[in-house]
Parts: structure tokens; C-alpha cells; sequence
């Protein structure tokens, strides 16, 4: 069984890399033996140790804009140069409007600035597709990969917008904005579209539901949200790194094209 889910050795690339679960993900994957890249649009040297340590020394770090073609081709040739194909990514990196948003990101939907659908959708969206494009080329080029795009509960329902209510009762105007659900709607049928084009060059894709993860939120948020979840808490971190290693791994070989849905049942009810 060990062998099943061994990832020793693969080329793992994994998109916002620095972030909470990009970090996890990084992680997990470098303690099993993979090759692991980190790729960020921002990465300071003093940040890989403090948030790698020693495993630091074992992966590779490139600052990359998923939004631009032309850097992440970049980033390809480095890999390349270093380690070879990538043969597994983690299409991680993503914009979302948390509660300390500016107002004019959390109004209402009449109100919904253009420019934040814009912005959250280049990288929400387009940001996978180019990824996809670049690194899932090469992997179709090579006859292997597995590809794991991250969605969202929100990707498959509506936002409860009276999970936010308590801000509301202070006086705020807050909604859960509609970019952030439509592009993780996206997501998932542009899994299903490659996962259909690639399959006969045996590069698996599939597609990742999450939950939401505890970061410290305001007390009143998790009393509203943690309900709605039948396992009653938000995500750890390090919960969804199983999810990652089984479908970057042989354990999942016969599975393409789906959608992994794991939110604590959030979407159960």
C-alpha cells in the first residue's frame, strides 16, 4: 500500500505556494520525497526557511505571475533545466474576499465592482487555464501527469450570505461577492474539458471541492459558519494533504475528470 500512494521522486508544482495551503500542500509532498516547485508572485528568501525549514534546501522556488503566459513558461524552462518534467500540479493560487476586504468588495451584487470580477477571474480562472496550457501541455507531451484543480463549496452552492449577518447587525454592509463562486464554478467543467482532451496522453485532471479553512477568523464568524458543517468545525491546514497525495498518486490511476468534493459535509445537507 505504501507503494500505492509513493510520490518519491515526482516533479510537483504547486501554484501559490506560500500561502496557508499552498504551504501544507508543499509540504506534505517534500516530506514524501517528491521534487517539489514552489511557484508565488512574490517570494522572499527569509520566508523560504521560516516556512519550509530544512526542506527548504530541497525544493525550488520561482517567482511566477499565473496570469502572464510568457512567466510561466519561464518558470517551465527552469524546471525543466533542474529537474525535468513537471508531472504533477496543484492548480492552488487564487483571490477570495475575506471579511477584512474593502467595502467596495463585500457590497452588494447591484454594486459589484467590475474591476474586482476582473481581477479575481484572471487569476481565479484564467490563471488555471494558463497553467494548465503551459505545464499540462508539457505533461501531455511527455504521455504522464496528474493534474488537481482547487474549487470550492462555493463553486457548487451559493454562499449563505446569513453567515455573515453579524456584520451586517454592526452596521456593515457585507455579502460574500459572486467572482470568487463563479470562477470556482469555472473550475469544474474546465477539469472536465481536459480531463476528456488529455486522457489518451494519460494526463489525469481532476478537480477538488474545499471547505472553508480556520484562520483565525472573528468568533462570531465560526459560531454562524461552523454549524453548517456536519463534522462542526472548519478545516485544519493540514486537512486536505491526503486529497493531494492520492490524487497525485497511483492510488488514484483509474480517475480522471471528477470532482472531489471534501468539506467537512458542508454541502451534505
Amino acid at each position: 500500500m505504501r507503494d500505492l500512494f509513493d510520490v518519491s521522486g515526482k516533479v510537483c508544482l504547486v501554484t501559490g505556494g506560500m500561502g496557508q495551503l499552498g504551504r501544507q500542500y508543499s509540504l506534505a509532498f517534500a516530506e514524501r520525497g517528491a521534487r517539489v516547485v514552489v511557484l508565488d508572485q512574490k517570494i522572499h528568501q527569509p520566508d523560504q526557511e521560516r516556512k519550509f525549514g530544512a526542506l527548504s534546501k530541497r525544493m525550488l522556488f520561482l517567482e511566477t505571475d499565473v496570469t502572464e503566459r510568457s512567466s510561466l513558461e519561464t518558470a517551465l524552462a527552469s524546471i525543466r533545466e533542474t529537474w525535468g518534467e513537471p508531472e504533477v500540479l496543484i492548480n492552488n493560487a487564487a483571490l477570495d474576499s475575506p471579511p477584512g476586504a474593502p467595502a467596495e468588495e463585500n457590497g452588494p451584487f447591484e454594486t459589484y465592482p467590475v474591476s474586482s470580477w476582473e481581477k479575481v477571474m484572471n487569476v481565479n480562472l484564467k490563471g488555471v487555464f494558463l497553467c494548465c496550457q503551459v505545464f499540462g501541455g508539457a505533461m501531455a507531451s511527455a504521455g504522464k501527469g496528474s493534474i488537481i484543480n482547487i474549487s470550492s463549496i462555493y463553486g457548487i452552492v451559493s454562499p449563505d450570505q446569513n453567515i455573515y449577518e453579524y456584520r451586517r447587525k454592526e452596521g456593515k454592509t457585507f455579502f460574500k461577492p459572486v467572482a470568487y463562486s463563479a470562477s470556482k464554478s469555472g473550475i469544474l467543467n474546465l477539469t472536465r474539458y481536459l480531463a476528456t482532451y488529455w486522457g489518451k496522453q494519460r494526463v489525469r485532471v481532476n478537480s477538488v471541492v474545499l471547505a472553508g479553512v480556520f484562520n483565525n477568523q472573528d468568533p462570531e464568524f465560526l459560531e454562524a459558519y461552523c454549524p453548517k458543517v456536519p463534522l462542526g468545525r472548519m478545516a485544519d491546514e493540514t486537512d486536505y494533504n491526503g486529497t493531494m497525495l492520492f490524487l497525485a498518486s497511483d492510488a488514484s490511476s483509474y480517475m480522471t475528470g471528477s470532482t472531489l468534493v471534501v468539506d467537512g459535509g458542508f454541502t451534505a445537507w
